[in-house]
């Protein structure tokens, strides 16, 4: 190369780089100048998140880089999309997959599978769901859980759809309703389902003991199914055999079949369930912490309110339930039967969970849902107040209720303590979950009231439990949210701010968000929360849902396919 060409050549190479170097990163989306928490529960930083596609592409002080679409977070907290543990959305998300109570809160994974799961499903569990069916008819045209979850996530949905498969749906797809215990054969069949499942991408196994038939299952039959999912990296989560009277025994089932199996436990929604229970909060704390100092991972979850939400079945005895709903208000009209079971349901008792005696009381207890319309000018008094109305005794009114609704009747009790409310809070292995639908103040969500935690149970940890209590940090309650149940239940690229994990990301104001629903007017949505991605399409935009429907199924640790 001649001389005289050599410094023309490298001064424009030198050119081509700098204007390589200069020119600035793009993407999709950069959200600007946010109070990052990454979910590590580590301090917050100010920063830049970018996205590109449905993946978290840079974090950190971004400069000069360009987003095709920029949105500017200044006194805006930037956090991982939240993990409801604990959703009964599947069915509500049929009729509306904006999942809109949720996502105006920054939920973008719901869990399912509390003892009950979409999936397996054999023909006689078909036919029995689809004739129960009320204000929404669909065909139930799968098989499988995870069959269930994909036709779920193919209609179009805002969130992510994760679930457990329920030891109850498994009970009734081989042993029905009855109260006895499986042959060798039945116990290999649920086997073969559980591994079944959990190939397919279920969590673990869930449980929910005070509700027949689940009520009859043994601890040993628990156990075998935990084992198969303990092969996959699954958990066992559990609504335990007793909250209240038996609360500190049910623990010890739980760590048994923990340790036993070889499996993380979670206890769903921890309480003291009655007043006569408050008390045993700090021996509840104790066996949990004595497991997890002897190497058990025991975890728990919550929602943020005093009152529960459930069915007149949990103030009845198991034996007269046994068989499923027909036998059950069959027996009910029977008079020496119906004598029986208000004698035992006036009687306290610490072999099954009557949650009339934990209420202390029908003015207690809220009636919220009801499958006849005839019934439904109920929606939101008081068993006290009904009971008045029909001159029958609270107990009476129970069994004609359900006996005339066709069904267990949706029932709010008031149990627990705000004490013991917030010291769970505090605890640090507590995650946490509404125990509801997702909803909308719309359409048929509009025939029954709810529990306000289906719109609040989130934002209320945010709002009145980290911002005005300070209970625990804003760090430490998105952690909660995110990270924690994220690692639990071994969900990976998600739960953190993180490149290369997925795009699921909330932006919210720390100082106003809050919740707005009472058990008197449930049905109102939270506020505070201004921009919710998932998968790195924008949900939320500006407190306003898009309609976007960009949900997945997430799977869990034992997934076999591609």
């Amino acid at each position: 190369m001649p001389p005289t060409l050599k410094p023309i050549l490298y001064s424009g190479l030198s050119l081509l780089l700098l204007l390589a170097c200069s020119t600035p990163a793009q993407y999709d989306l950069i959200i600007r100048n946010g109070r990052i928490l990454d979910g590590s529960g580590q301090a917050s930083y100010t920063g830049d998140i970018a996205i590109n596609a449905d993946t978290i592409a840079a974090i950190g002080q971004l400069g000069d880089a360009e987003g095709a679409i920029e949105v500017d977070a200044t006194g805006m907290a930037v956090a991982p999309g939240f993990i409801n543990m604990l959703s009964w959305a599947p069915y509500s998300l049929i009729v509306d997959g904006k999942s809109q109570s949720d996502i105006r809160q920054g939920v973008t994974l719901e869990v399912f599978g509390e003892g009950s799961s979409v999936g397996p499903v054999n023909e006689a569990m078909r036919k029995e769901a689809e004739a129960y069916q009320t204000d929404l008819k669909y065909d139930i045209t799968w098989s499988t859980l995870k069959g269930g979850l994909d036709w779920l996530a193919g209609r179009g949905i805002s969130t992510n759809v994760a679930s457990f498969v329920g030891a109850t749906t498994l009970r009734v797809y081989t042993v029905g309703y009855e109260n006895r215990t499986p042959t060798e054969a039945e116990l290999d069949t649920m086997r073969r389902l559980t591994r079944q499942a959990m190939e397919q991408g279920a969590l673990g196994i869930g449980s929910s003991l005070i509700y027949a038939p689940a009520f009859y299952s043994s601890t040993e039959e628990l156990i075998e199914l935990n084992k198969v999912a303990s092969e996959y990296g699954g958990m066992y989560i559990s609504h335990m055999r007793s909250e209240g009277g038996r609360l500190l025994e049910s623990m010890d089932e739980l760590i048994r079949i923990a340790k036993e199996a070889n499996v993380p436990a979670e206890i769903y929604h921890l309480k003291m369930s009655g007043k006569a229970n408050w008390g045993k909060f700090d021996a509840a704390v104790a066996k949990i912490d004595s497991a997890r100092a002897a190497g058990l991972a025991i975890t728990t979850d919550m929602y943020t309110y005093t009152a529960g939400a459930t069915g007149l079945d949990a103030s009845m005895p198991p034996w007269v339930q046994e068989g499923g709903y027909e036998k059950w208000a069959e027996r009910l009209k029977d008079p020496a039967i119906r004598k029986k079971v208000i004698e035992e349901m006036r009687t306290p008792t610490r072999e099954w969970e009557n949650l009339m005696q934990a209420a202390e009381g029908p003015d207690k207890i809220l009636l919220v849902e009801f499958r006849a319309d005839s019934l439904r000018y109920h929606t939101g008094k008081t068993l006290k107040e009904v009971s008045e109305h029909y001159g029958l005794s609270p107990e009476e009114t129970a069994i004609e209720l359900v006996i005339r609704d066709g069904s267990r009747v949706g029932t709010v009790y008031f149990l627990m303590s705000e004490e013991n409310v917030r010291k769970q809070i505090a605890l640090p292995y507590m995650s946490f979950g509404s125990d509801a639908a997702s909803l909308a103040p719309e359409g048929i969500f509009l025939n029954s009231s709810e529990h306000p935690r289906a719109y609040g149970n989130f934002a209320r940890l945010l709002g009145k439990y980290v911002r005005e209590e300070g209970i625990i940090s804003l760090e430490e309650a998105v952690y909660r949210l995110t990270t924690l149940p994220a690692t639990n239940l071994k969900i990976k690229g998600r739960g953190a701010l993180k490149p290369g994990y997925f795009a699921d990301v909330v932006v919210f104001d720390p100082a106003t968000i809050i919740d707005h629903a009472t058990f008197e007017e449930p049905h109102q949505f939270a506020t505070g929360m201004k921009h919710v991605f998932v998968n790195g399409t924008q949900v939320l935009q500006n407190g306003e849902h898009t309609g976007a429907t960009p949900g997945r199924v997430v799977l869990g640790p034992g997934w076999k396919g591609e």
